[in-house]
């Protein structure tokens, strides 16, 4: 019999130290989505389209290098590179010296090719770190709750990145008197950059690779010869097609598909949508509505994280699914609330806004309920839901190579995080290029870039924002409730599948009650005879 691994256990200093590392994996996107159309069609004069297709054709690349990442730090084990190095942390370490150059995307007066180029280089930095840093979590536990704790501890350190991304804007703004340009964003980005590569160390001293145990250590280092490479992408699209036979992997995809292009819509549409509507029949500058923006978005983020702490507990006690339609009710009831807004364009609400010049919070001192009612309950309510769809799917995919190994009898957490991305970014970037369409198509006309007020959409244009914003994260995300409908992963499930796991890995090939194998079915779609490797016929 196998001799296992020693256990380690981790603490709060590798649920942090491991968790930091959301704020580059989170912080980038909170920049990217929030701000980068906006930057790209106000500062640069781009076109929808344009910046549209900068954000969106870097991810159809991905769909190669997420999973041959994710193939190849899982083969990297039994490797000198993997023995001396890790097969996961010889790609965080080689992301370090090159995250600074995060800042290039915001230089202005660029071409439109400048900005292709220059996004694509940071996009394939940050998936070499995020593929290999998914996996880790899910290597250093395989307890419920533990793993639980570290999705956590992710999730609270991404929504902090993002109110940080948030609020930086405003914060250089009144303190630089980077009033219209975007110098306000080319130093946020170069803020953003240095700290990327501080927390990316912070994520090599403090998690640790699954420990390899005393059999494995008796396996020869294997060299990485012509006939192995070579089999490399056969071998990985055969991997990448095999992690979808599993049904709780499947129906996992369509909460993270729901959850998350909801919010790339969302993210996209909202800016515009301030500018364009909320803003409307003020006298904002370009600095003045991006400071409106700027609080509105460090609000949501704000009730995001505090969003996430709550929804760390339901996950914990009830599983993800009760989480996720919670989540969305209160996504749609804020959307509403922004449609309301703009079907009855409310009597004294730009004139209120006026007064504030741009300053969120400065509407208290006005003491005009309507305008603080408009400006904080519907973002308050889109940060509540959106924080839990944001934690709901990366809680869930640390319990995801357990169920695999159930059925293959390994252990491939970095084929799932490159799957995962893959299918996100492919996702993504669908969303957003018929986003950025739709947009320039309902008539949207790019900002001057040297001119200090905003210049006045037509209906048609406005019209289809709303549209875009209200409709688009709503069809998604309950497409996403249907598919994942019958989602059985929840803590009492998680423990009977590792109790049926170290079963098979005894030997044993009967369920210890029909119970059991009940649950282990569903979970993985496999009947229980053609687990652990044994004629993977699909049920």
């Amino acid at each position: 019999m196998a001799q296992t691994a020693v256990v380690r256990k981790p603490g709060w200093l590798n649920y942090w130290g491991w968790g930091s590392g959301d704020m580059l994996g989170a912080g980038a996107q909170a920049v990217i989505t929030g701000w980068l159309f906006y930057f790209f069609t106000t500062f640069c004069s781009l076109t929808a389209v344009e910046a549209g297709l900068i954000l969106g054709l870097p991810r159809l690349l991905e769909a190669i290098t997420c999973p041959l990442i994710g193939y190849i730090s899982d083969n990297l084990r039994h490797t000198w590179v993997g023995r001396k190095i890790g097969r996961r942390k010889i790609f965080l370490l080689i992301t370090i010296p090159l995250l600074p150059s995060f800042a290039l995307i915001f230089v202005t007066g660029q071409t439109f090719w400048y900005y292709l180029i220059t996004f694509i280089f940071f996009e394939f930095l940050y998936t070499m770190f995020l593929i290999p840093w998914e996996t880790l979590a899910a290597e250093m536990t395989k307890d419920y709750k533990e793993k639980a704790k570290f999705a956590g501890a992710r999730m609270i350190i991404a929504q902090s990145s993002a109110i940080l991304a948030s609020y930086l804007p405003k914060f250089i703004i009144d303190n630089f008197g980077g009033a219209d340009s975007a110098n306000t964003f080319l130093i946020m980005a170069a803020i953003f950059g240095v700290l990327f590569s501080l927390v990316v160390i912070l994520v090599v001293i403090f998690s640790w690779e699954r420990p390899y145990t005393e059999e494995e250590k008796r396996v020869k280092p294997q060299p990485l010869d012509a006939t192995t490479a070579l089999m490399i992408p056969f071998n990985m699209f055969r991997d990448l097609f095999s992690t979808l036979k599993l049904r709780a992997f499947r129906q996992h995809l369509s909460i993270y598909l729901g959850g998350y292009l909801s919010q790339d819509i969302f993210n996209t549409a909202f800016p515009i949508f301030v500018a364009t509507v909320l803003a409307a029949g003020t006298v904002f500058t370009k600095s003045e509505t991006t400071t409106l923006i700027s609080g509105m978005m460090t609000l949501m983020y704000i009730a995001q994280l505090v969003s996430v702490m709550i929804a760390i507990q339901v996950v914990i006690k009830t599983g993800p699914t009760l989480a996720y339609r919670i989540a969305i009710s209160f996504v749609a009831a804020s959307l509403i609330l922004f449609l309301t807004f703009y079907l009855t364009s409310p009597a004294g609400f730009a004139s209120g806004l006026n007064g504030i010049n741009g300053d969120l919070f400065s509407a208290f001192s006005q003491s005009n309920l309507g305008v603080i009612f408009w400006l904080f309950v519907p973002i308050i309510l889109a940060g509540l839901g959106r924080g839990t769809l944001n934690f709901v799917p990366w809680s869930v995919y640390n319990y995801l190579p357990d169920i695999d190994e159930a059925v293959t009898g390994q252990r491939r957490e970095g084929i799932f995080a490159g799957v995962m991305t893959l299918v996100r970014k492919v996702a993504q970037s669908g969303a957003i290029v018929v986003t950025g369409w739709i947009i320039n198509q309902g008539g949207y006309v790019p900002q001057p870039k040297d001119q200090a007020q905003l210049v006045q959409q037509s209906p048609e244009a406005i019209h289809t924002i709303v549209l875009l914003l209200i409709g688009g994260p709503i069809l998604v995300m309950v497409l996403g409730m249907l598919i994942s409908w019958r989602f059985g992963l929840n803590v009492r499930s998680h423990t009977v599948l590792v109790h049926e796991v170290e079963r098979l890995r005894a030997g044993e090939t009967e369920p210890e009650s029909p119970e059991n194998k009940a649950i282990v079915e569903d979970l993985t779609g496999f009947k229980y005879e053609h687990l652990w490797g044994r004629k993977p016929t699909k049920r």
